[in-house]
């Protein structure tokens, strides 16, 4: 089973919204036994709290529950318990280095590079108010990871 770790700074909005959008593209392509998925923030800030109403708007609009689901903070042992750890902008990137005390395993990565947009940001809608761009972004991103992800594990059956 292969382990991914959704990264934001609140969760949220961003890193819940993947960790749904990511779990129901696997299930929905006939891989979610393969994946163990969890999202996080980078900051103390929203610990506790629900996902954002902007958030589970979109999901609710993919029928999609996210019910149940509360901010947590990345810890240190995150680096270890994850395969792979994705954040959702620069800034989160290098806050999830400084959690987990360096990357020495090549673990961190941005969401979209791996959605074939090498070093864009996905869209905060905690500022923009924009959940559809945001959508979109992760989108690209769970479709492209789903894709890598499957290729490398299709291998070693």
């Amino acid at each position: 089973m292969f382990r991914v770790l959704f990264v934001c700074h609140g969760n949220i909005c961003r890193s819940t919204m993947a960790e749904f959008l990511f779990r129901d593209l696997a299930e929905r392509r006939g891989y979610g036994d393969r994946f163990h998925i969890e999202s996080a923030a980078t900051s103390r800030e929203e610990i506790g709290n629900p996902v954002h109403h902007g958030t589970r708007r979109v999901l609710d609009r993919l029928g999609i529950d996210c019910s149940g689901k509360r901010a947590r903070q990345m810890t240190r042992e995150d680096y270890d318990r994850f395969d792979l750890l994705i954040g959702m902008d620069h800034a989160n990137i290098r806050n999830m280095n400084r959690i987990a005390g360096g990357d020495p395993e090549g673990k961190i990565s941005l969401m979209l590079d791996h959605g074939g947009r090498p070093g864009q940001e996905v869209a905060d809608p905690w500022y923009t108010g924009d959940f559809e761009t945001t959508y979109r972004d992760i989108m690209a991103g769970c479709e492209g990871l789903l894709s890598e992800l499957t290729e490398q594990t299709e291998e070693h059956d």
